[in-house]
């Protein structure tokens, strides 16, 4: 039989009669309305479903204050992380935010009321207090703490919820399961043990020997649930990491293991957290929950130490184990053993047997470079799922962001690269010449310093989509302002590579070899605001390559160019 929830009952809030939802959703309308952020949804939507049992809606200053100073809430309950709504005093001004007051909760992403939530009140927490006793220390490279003090608002609203409607999902709805769903899920199976694996990384072959060892010693079966909510900035998105837990599925014996999503924003906070973790996990029907070294946390703090101790948080929910409900098995790091070709705890390896392991650092650069993974390391379906999310350099889009004044050469330059990629070949090439993307994307703009930018911040949005999808984007603007090119480089880069051209061709020879006459109307005063003339051009700091055709041609400087993009692998030789 599956775990009973924590405090006894599911707090499953949903309606169950259709007049009192039809009635809900009409109240909904006339209220005042908040717009929930992903972390706020997040916290919504397990707090609606139960998966916060036995929280029924967000947490007041008598509940909040006790879970910061003693892991309790305020009726005694072991609950170890405040779940909080924010808002700034603007928010309480506008909506009214008052206790007694009703307000709407509606969901950013489509603009539907979720649920009403009735005020108890609202306070102004202790931040300092917050950091030092939920996380361990005020130091704001902890993600949970720099959220706290950078992001979270002034004051938090306590209240009770009344749900309207479920979150929409459009993701792997085949295992989004609510606790009382994988409850009957797993009475359905006939499962009566089950250990609950908390992951929020790829898992390969030694997670697999450790959860089924882990199943083993209990006689139990095993759940796979990773979060899929927020995580460590950072991580790989949730959609490689369940297609790699689906492709391991199939490598567990006769069924043993199921998966299901966890919609969770994860906090980081290591001990506390793993508390957390397990009461969660005992809502949604686990008896058994695995605890690793380091549980959730963060990795290092500004010291260069890590924020926790690697037993810390195995130790606190050891401490509260029998209160809890939910036996913890303790992580056991999982070596390989080449001359047994088997995997075993580190703790039962004899002294001087021969080991082999491959680090993250070492994965990462394996799945970069295109080197084998071996198959003692993981299996080779897991591979294949994050080799198609990390492509071979030559295989990503990259983009060449050439500036200069105008008439530079940039142009011709722009034109003679596409030609030389397009005839290597292997992925498209896309081309955002300036006076183009003035006609087509930018028309309505001027040359203010803020319509440059404007224009800038377009073509740096388009080449960053085209750059994700895999083209060779050559952008070609005058682009004359240093802080909108770093903001281009910076919206790029989370796509691929970013090369700045810096076109330094002297404004006299610009000038001199205009035919369009365009510098002569700008000398006259016929056109306003003409980069050299009177307006300014900054030359870049930091340019990944300065050429000038008064001393090269065209032809030597895509030369250069293919030479600085072969340099970081992205070209096949042409």
């Amino acid at each position: 039989m599956a775990n009973s929830p924590h405090g006894g009952v599911l707090k499953d809030l949903f309606a169950r009669d259709l007049p009192r939802q039809a009635e809900l959703l009409a109240q909904a309308e006339t209220l005042p309305a908040l717009v929930l952020s992903e972390r706020h949804l997040c916290d919504l939507e397990l707090i609606l479903n139960g998966g916060f049992s036995p929280l029924e809606g967000f947490m007041t200053e008598k509940d909040y204050n006790r879970v910061v100073k003693e892991n309790r809430l305020e009726n005694g309950l072991l609950f170890s992380m405040p779940i909080t709504l924010d808002v700034d005093q603007a928010q309480i001004d506008e909506l009214s935010i008052k206790p007694g007051a009703k307000i709407t909760l509606r969901d950013f992403r489509d603009d539907r009321d979720l649920a009403i939530l009735t005020v108890d009140d609202v306070y102004r927490p202790d931040k300092i207090q917050e950091a030092k006793l939920v996380f361990g220390s005020d130091d704001d490279t902890h993600p949970g703490i720099k959220h706290l003090f950078s992001v979270a608002k002034d004051f938090y609203v306590g209240g009770k919820l009344e749900a309207i409607s479920r979150l929409e999902h459009y993701d792997f709805l085949d295992l989004r399961f609510t606790p009382s769903e994988l409850r009957s899920h797993f009475n359905k199976l006939g499962w009566q043990k089950v250990v609950a694996f908390q992951t929020r990384n790829p898992m390969h072959r030694a997670h697999r020997e450790l959860t089924v060892r882990a199943a083993r010693s209990q006689q139990a079966n095993v759940l796979i649930h990773p979060v899929v909510g927020l995580t460590k900035p950072g991580d790989i998105d949730h959609f490689t990491r369940v297609r790699v837990y689906r492709a391991l599925l199939p490598r567990y014996p006769n069924g043993m293991a199921a998966l299901a999503l966890l919609p969770l924003a994860m906090r980081m906070g290591g001990p506390r957290e793993a508390l957390w973790h397990a009461v969660i996990r005992k809502n949604h029907g686990a008896t058994h929950f695995i605890v690793g070294r380091d549980h959730a946390g963060p990795g290092k703090n500004k010291n260069g130490k890590d924020h926790y101790g690697p037993y810390d948080a195995q130790i606190l929910v050891q401490e509260h184990q029998e209160e809890l409900g939910i036996k913890m098995v303790e992580f056991q790091e999982m070596i390989y053993i080449p001359d047994r070709d088997e995997y075993m705890p580190a703790n039962e390896i004899p002294e001087g047997t021969r080991t082999m392991n491959i680090s993250g650092t070492e994965l990462r650069n394996r799945l970069r470079t295109g080197k084998e993974i071996p198959e003692w390391f993981s299996y080779p379906e897991v591979v294949k799922v994050l080799r198609e999310q990390n492509p071979l350099p030559r295989e990503k889009g990259f983009t060449v962001f050439l500036t200069g004044y105008q008439n530079s050469g940039k142009d011709q330059i722009a034109r003679a690269l596409q030609a030389t990629l397009n005839q290597g070949g292997g992925r498209p090439v896309s081309m955002l010449l300036g006076e183009t993307v003035r006609a087509e994307l930018s028309s309505e703009l001027g040359f203010s310093r803020q319509d440059r930018s404007l224009n800038i911040g377009r073509i740096a949005f388009v080449a960053s989509e085209l750059t994700k999808a895999g083209a060779a984007v050559i952008a070609a603007p005058i682009a004359p302002y240093e802080d909108a090119r770093q903001h281009a480089r910076e919206l790029v880069e989370k796509s691929g590579p970013f090369f700045l051209v810096h076109v330094a061709t002297p404004l006299e020879h610009c000038e001199k070899t205009d035919r369009k006459g365009i510098y002569q109307k700008a000398r006259a005063g016929e056109i306003k605001g003409f980069t050299g003339v009177d307006d300014p051009y900054e030359a870049p700091q930091k340019a990944d390559l300065t050429v000038d055709l008064t001393k090269q041609n065209v032809r030597s400087i895509v030369h250069e160019i293919i030479l600085l993009l072969e340099s970081r692998g992205l070209l096949d030789r042409l």
